[in-house]
């Protein structure tokens, strides 16, 4: 399989200045571009590395509304991304994916509205959503009925914490249709915080970290070892977490 988005390479000579935001991200200071795997990419951190960010910049850089949605969505609720899509060049691979969508869970409600809007133009939109308003099901039901209905295979997926309304059963479940897709010849990129999306088999995992970015293991995350060490040893992580600190 070869990927429809082969890398990204940040432009760091028309780079202004590496003080301001967002080009002062440890991330973005440090990167000079990535290598996407054909399948699936992962890209994790804690809070503040610009996760988010970088992947808003590669999403606008390709030609998505920086809200989310398809190509196609031109709407803009209020103009917060950043200019760092201004200073990336994409390096696609020789076919072109047939399908894309751009999920990000912190404006996913200003694309529910936006295809309650373009319903009222083109009735039958719904069709692509599980049939009604996303607006009309519960969180976590709207952001399945996109990865089920609307992600239709042959194409190049970028999600932004996509965990955010699952629950661990629905993650499993979202790893299931990822799978799915990916035998469809398809292609995602996604930020996120779950061991369980991120546990996808056939993937590369970028850390974010203050020095910059590195490849990782499942297992090096800092998102599954305090995970595992809080099942395996939840007594004694709360004893220290509820500790007073005057004793």
């Amino acid at each position: 399989m070869l990927a429809y988005l082969r890398s990204v390479v940040l432009m760091r000579e028309r780079i202004p200045s590496f003080r301001e935001y967002p080009f002062n991200l440890p991330a973005v200071a440090a990167m000079d571009g990535l290598t996407f795997h054909p399948k699936v990419t992962y890209i994790v951190g804690e809070n503040g590395m610009g996760k988010s960010t970088l992947l808003e910049a590669i999403a606008a850089a390709l030609g998505f509304n920086p809200e989310g949605g398809t190509m196609n969505f031109s709407f803009a609720t209020e103009e917060t991304h950043s200019r760092l899509y201004e200073y990336i060049r994409t390096v696609r691979g020789v076919r072109k994916p047939r399908d894309g969508f751009f999920f990000r869970a912190e404006s996913y409600y200003n694309v529910a509205s936006e295809v309650d809007a373009l319903e009222r133009e083109i009735p039958g939109l719904y069709d692509s959503y599980g049939g009604k308003s996303l607006h009309a099901q519960s969180h976590g039901e709207s952001f399945f009925a996109t990865f089920l209905h609307r992600f239709r295979g042959s194409g190049l997926y970028i999600m932004d914490e996509p965990e955010a309304a699952l629950s661990p059963f629905r993650q499993m479940a979202l790893l299931r249709r990822i799978h799915d897709l990916v035998q469809e010849d398809s292609q995602f990129i996604i930020s996120t915080h779950s061991p369980i999306v991120m546990a996808y088999p056939d993937s590369v995992i970028y850390k974010l970290t203050p020095e910059g970015v590195e490849e990782s293991s499942l297992e090096e995350t800092d998102h599954y070892m305090i995970t595992k060490e809080f099942v395996n040893n939840r007594g004694a992580m709360l004893r220290e977490l509820f500790a007073d600190d005057e004793e």
